[in-house]
């Protein structure tokens, strides 16, 4: 993918002081209803479990689990969380939509002038490529933390076998991706860019967000996903486009939330031994 032109540095001096503030309240408005919020309760999470007599990495953190002991309630609550849980990716796409094409520039999707479909294509290629970069490394780096106990063992799905756990699960994915990758860093970019905030602190301020709210499964997954954050932050200020992140956030989730069950299942004496 070739790089964006470089977008223009709107330095806080040019807003005025209601128009900073109102964007100030806009940031904090967006994290109090998403991920701000997920990491303040991660945070108080890592506490709790620091604080018990049982050691980190003998305790067990489930990201998804059964919201109803029966099979066609539990369907539905499941998609009316993953339905409301895009409710904050709608509010971005509403404050930063443009009345121009690309009507989402800001966020980072839309077609760029000249691209044609093949510019989609290269994009979610990219996404492939960011993905391998950062699971593979990932996986080695969670067993890690996890032998040196400074991590929970995280177990993706707790979701019983039923003919939608597999399509739920991947929606659920995507929700995540679209939430983490246009909120933590396309939205959060554009307006600290306002705001007059530096590309570095931009990008270490994201990461850190990122790795706040994985807190609850222990320090390793705050420092795996700080520096994933970095990574695709990084990305995110030499492209500027969305999708790849998307693709790669996308992909990384399916192989955690449907992969590792299967994996458990079909190789059960394997994971008996890594336990």
């Amino acid at each position: 993918m070739s790089p964006s032109p470089p977008v223009p540095h709107r330095p806080s001096a040019t807003l005025s002081r209601p128009e900073a503030l109102r964007l100030r309240w806009e940031i904090g408005i967006v994290l109090a209803l998403s991920y701000g919020a997920s990491g303040v309760y991660a945070v108080v999470a890592i506490v709790d479990r620091v604080t018990r007599e049982t050691a980190l990495s003998e305790q067990t953190a489930t990201i998804n689990r059964s919201l109803n002991e029966r099979a066609g309630f539990d369907l539905v609550y499941q998609l009316l969380g993953i339905a409301f849980g895009l409710a904050p990716v709608a509010l971005v796409a509403y404050l930063l939509w443009q009345r121009s094409r690309p009507h989402l520039a800001g966020l980072g999707l839309g077609g760029r002038p000249g691209s044609g479909g093949g510019g989609w294509i290269r994009e979610a290629g990219g996404g492939l490529l960011l993905a391998a970069a950062i699971g593979i490394p990932g996986l080695g780096f969670y067993v890690l933390a996890r032998a040196i106990g400074i991590n929970t063992t995280v177990v993706p799905t707790a979701l019983d076998a039923a003919w939608w756990t597999v399509p739920v699960l991947v929606l659920s994915a995507l929700r995540a991706a679209l939430g983490e990758e246009l909120i933590v860093v396309a939205y959060l970019f554009e307006r600290l860019r306002r705001l007059g905030v530096g590309p570095v602190a931009t990008i270490v301020s994201s990461a850190l967000l990122r790795g706040s709210y994985h807190l609850y499964q222990g320090f390793g997954g705050f420092i795996g996903n700080v520096v994933m954050g970095l990574v695709f932050g990084w990305a995110y200020r030499r492209w500027g486009r969305s999708l790849p992140l998307i693709v790669a956030h996308w992909v990384l989730d399916i192989v955690s939330f449907v992969g590792y069950p299967l994996a458990v299942a079909w190789w059960p004496a394997l994971f008996a031994l890594a336990a």
